[in-house]
């Protein structure tokens, strides 16, 4: 049974998988850094954009949970299955998500991102 209402859960989970996509982009740019890329700029430019795009919304994000008084915690992970409490408007719901899963709504963020950050910059005329 669903007690946050369909905006309050959107805005959670998608809290919660910018989250994940923001470490995923930490530790790609560490990677980069010490790796043996031959030109390793153009894909730094890249990931930072993303990131600091990412940082703004889950910075936006945060303050319509706090508005709300919403939160989303970590409870457990096992080979298959991630486990969050979502709490808001006095409930708790729990919710599992298939690990593949997780990856594949974390990679669609990427993505989001990687489109966000390789658009040309508008400028007033």
């Amino acid at each position: 049974m669903r007690y946050l209402n369909e905006e309050d859960f959107k805005v959670t989970s998608r809290f919660l998988f910018l989250s994940m996509a923001i470490v995923v982009m930490e530790q790609d740019i560490k990677q980069i850094e010490s790796g043996t890329f031959k030109i390793k700029e153009p894909y730094l430019e890249l990931l930072r954009k993303m990131e600091h795009e990412a940082r703004l919304e889950r910075q936006n994000l945060q303050k319509v949970m706090k508005q709300k008084n919403l939160q989303v915690i970590f409870v457990q992970k096992n080979d298959t299955f991630s486990t969050y409490l979502f709490l808001g408007n006095g409930y708790e719901e729990e919710k599992r998500y298939f690990n593949p899963a997780i990856r594949k709504k974390v990679q669609d963020i990427l993505y989001d991102l990687m489109y966000k950050a390789m658009r040309p910059a508008s400028h007033g005329a």
